[in-house]
C-alpha cells in the first residue's frame, strides 16, 4: 500500500478536500475571534444550517446552484438575527458568559434543526455538479471532491483581496492589531465586527451547502466538525488567514492520514499535534496578534 502512488494521490487529494472545508469553517470564526474575542461556539451550528437549508432548497428547485446561491444569504439572515438578539448583547460580557451562552445556543438551534428536518440524513442524487470521476495520474478520483478544493482556494484568494486590497480590509487588520487605536481614528469597529461576523456566517453556510452532496445532511453535524475547527483556529493562530489556511491544511491532513494509519489514535494525534505546537508557538502558527 505505501509503495502504491495511487494510495498517496487519493489521500493528499481527502486531505485537501477536508483542509478547505476546515478552512471556510475557521477563517470566519479565527477573524471573529482575533477582531473581538468573541467566542461563538455556535458557529458549527451555521454549517449544519446550511446544509439543510441547502438541501431544502435544492430539491425544491432541482438546481445545486440556488442552493449554493440562496443557502449562504439565508444562513447570513440568520446570523444577523442572533447578533442583534443576542450576540451583540453579550460582546460586553466576559468570555465565561460567552462559551455558555453560545454552548446554549448550539442545543437551541439543534433541536430547531431535528424538529424541521428530522433526524435522518438529508442528500440529494440529482441536479448536482461536477458528479462524474476524473483521472488525475492515472488515479480516477470523484469530480466533486476536486470542486470543494477548488471553491475552498478561491475563497481564500477573494478574502486575501479584501483583507489587503479594501478599506475594509484595511479595518479588519487595525481592529485585530489595536482596535482602540483604530478607533480613535475614525474606524467603526462595531460596525466592522458586525460585517466580519456576517461574513463568517456566510462561509459557515457555504461550507455546509458545498459538503451536503459528499457528506450528507444532518441535524446535528456542526456538533461533530466544531472540534476540529476549534483546533485550527488555535494552532493558525487567531485572526489570520494565513494561520486560518495554515492550520486547515495542517489538521486536515493529520485527521485524513491518521484515520488511514491509526484510526483509533487519530483524534488523539490532532490533540498530540496542537499541544505540540502551542508548546513551542503559544500563540498559534501566524498570529495576527503579537
Amino acid at each position: 500500500m505505501l509503495a502504491d502512488s495511487s494510495f498517496w494521490i487519493v489521500q493528499i487529494l481527502n486531505s485537501l478536500q477536508l483542509s478547505m472545508l476546515l478552512f471556510l469553517l475557521s477563517v470566519g470564526l479565527t477573524v471573529i475571534f482575533g477582531l473581538m474575542n468573541f467566542v461563538n461556539l455556535a458557529h458549527g451550528s451555521l454549517y449544519a444550517l446550511g446544509a439543510l437549508v441547502g438541501f431544502t432548497i435544492a430539491r425544491a428547485t432541482q438546481s445545486m446552484w440556488a442552493a449554493y446561491l440562496l443557502a449562504p444569504v439565508i444562513v447570513t439572515a440568520i446570523g444577523a438575527v442572533l447578533y442583534m438578539l443576542l450576540i451583540d448583547r453579550l460582546r460586553s460580557a466576559g468570555p465565561m458568559k460567552q462559551v455558555l451562552v453560545t454552548f446554549g445556543l448550539i442545543f437551541v438551534l439543534l433541536d430547531v434543526q431535528k424538529y424541521v428536518w428530522g433526524t435522518d440524513q438529508l442528500g440529494v442524487t440529482s441536479g448536482v455538479p461536477f458528479s462524474g470521476s476524473i483521472e488525475i495520474l492515472g488515479q480516477i478520483y470523484p469530480a466533486y471532491r476536486l470542486f470543494i478544493i477548488a471553491v475552498g482556494v478561491a475563497v481564500f484568494a477573494l478574502l486575501y483581496l479584501l483583507l489587503e486590497h479594501t478599506r475594509l480590509g484595511a479595518e479588519v487588520r487595525a481592529g485585530v492589531d489595536d482596535p482602540e487605536t483604530a478607533s480613535c481614528l475614525g474606524v467603526n469597529v462595531e460596525r466592522t465586527f458586525f460585517v466580519v461576523f456576517l461574513i463568517g456566517c456566510a462561509l459557515a453556510g457555504l461550507a455546509g451547502v458545498v459538503a451536503m452532496p459528499e457528506f450528507s445532511a444532518e441535524a446535528g453535524m456542526g456538533v461533530a466538525i466544531l472540534v476540529p475547527t476549534l483546533v485550527v483556529v488555535v494552532v493558525g493562530g487567531l485572526g489570520s488567514l494565513r494561520g486560518a489556511l495554515a492550520g486547515s491544511l495542517l489538521i486536515g491532513t493529520t485527521l485524513t492520514f491518521g484515520t488511514v494509519f491509526v484510526p483509533q489514535f487519530a483524534g488523539i494525534i490532532m490533540y498530540a499535534l496542537l499541544v505540540a505546537v502551542l508548546l513551542v508557538r503559544p500563540a498559534g502558527l501566524f498570529p495576527a496578534r503579537g
